[in-house]
């Protein structure tokens, strides 16, 4: 479990320091206190990425020049600073060079408000849905990930030139096919175990009236590489690749229409809540039975009593919790073995 983090120049906080629970921990305050800021500080430290955004620049505080977060998760000591030139990483006070054993310790799942987009949104929110489960359960999702986005970059940036060369161009596709192959293979098998995961979780949210399903829908087929080089010509003409896992998306229906068109606002949160249920048994499944932290940002305001009730009755009950609430209410309504009130960017525990 994480008992400790502590921030510096991160975002609104410029030094915190905060003991956390080993199960249920609940920060009420005003917006703008930095509730949310204590949950992203959290995964930030866990994954060295941010939930809330695709980008780290934005986390450092106004006027500094880097972050750093700490912490303690079990008996080991975290530390990650980052900056505009140099990131550096941190096992038990030992640099680390490669991220592998560091990104093994934890797993995180983040629930907010923002994840109805995961259906109202563009497929690129729901990429990233996919690469954050993805990162934390296969080693060789994120080296992936990160060397077909760097071919991309560059491939992308030879066909935005004035006058694209075809040979430069094509010089990018051996490394985007490579990568690119291996990412849209672990990411149909991932939307494969999480398929009838997210089908039963929605069940039982809505008392199984209605049905769900999820499929991946591949931005290239089995055969990337004439798929990159029939689109050639239109690529060209685009000024960017027009194929390949930078388009993979997942189709969400119910009762066999698209979500996104014809679901309610309370099926739609529905589908949010049961996709990071499934994200949640999925972690747990693939850590030989260790849950993940959970990280909930201000959700209980837009569900209902039903939906609220089932979201917390249906994720592992044996994970440890961050919870962020800006009603005082829920103080009695939500059972919290830790309470913090956050007033003026200050932390007090109730």
């Amino acid at each position: 479990m994480l008992t400790n983090l502590r921030l510096r120049n991160f975002r609104c906080f410029e030094g915190v320091s905060v003991d956390i629970d080993p199960a249920f921990n609940l920060f009420l305050g005003a917006n703008g206190e930095g509730k949310t800021t204590i949950l992203e500080a959290a995964c930030v430290l866990l994954r060295l990425q941010s939930q809330r955004s695709s980008s780290l620049v934005a986390v450092t505080q106004i006027g500094k020049k880097f972050f750093e977060v700490r912490g303690r998760y079990e008996e080991h000591e975290l530390e990650f600073r980052y900056n505009a030139l140099r990131r550096r990483v941190k096992f038990d006070d030992i640099e680390q060079r490669t991220l592998r054993e560091y990104l093994l310790i934890a797993r995180v799942v983040s629930l907010a408000n923002a994840d109805i987009e995961l259906v109202r949104g563009g497929s690129e929110g729901r990429r990233r849905y996919l690469d954050f489960l993805g990162a934390q359960i296969d080693g060789s999702y994120r080296p992936a990930l990160r060397a077909y986005e760097r071919a991309l970059r560059a491939r992308n940036t030879l066909l935005k030139s004035p006058v694209p060369r075809a040979g430069e161009v094509a010089a990018y596709d051996p490394l985007l096919i490579e990568h690119g192959r291996v990412l849209l293979r672990l990411r149909a098998e991932l939307t494969e175990m999480l398929a009838p995961l997210a089908t039963q979780a929605y069940q039982r949210i809505s008392a199984g009236r209605e049905k769900f399903e999820l499929r991946f829908l591949p931005g290239a087929s089995d055969d990337f590489g004439s798929d990159l080089e029939r689109s050639h010509r239109e690529s060209i003409r685009l000024r960017q690749t027009i194929v390949g896992p930078h388009r993979d998306d997942l189709e969400l229906i119910v009762e066999n229409l698209p979500a996104a068109q014809f679901a309610s606002e309370g099926q739609q949160r529905t589908i949010a809540l049961a996709m990071k249920i499934a994200q949640a048994e999925m972690l747990k499944k693939s850590s030989e039975g260790k849950a993940p932290l959970l990280l909930i940002d201000d959700i209980f305001g837009e569900l209902d009593y039903e939906r609220r009730n089932a979201l917390l009755d249906n994720l592992p009950s044996d994970s440890q919790k961050l919870v962020t609430a800006t009603a005082m209410p829920w103080r009695d309504e939500i059972t919290a073995d830790t309470i913090y009130e956050m007033r003026d960017r200050r932390l007090r525990r109730m």
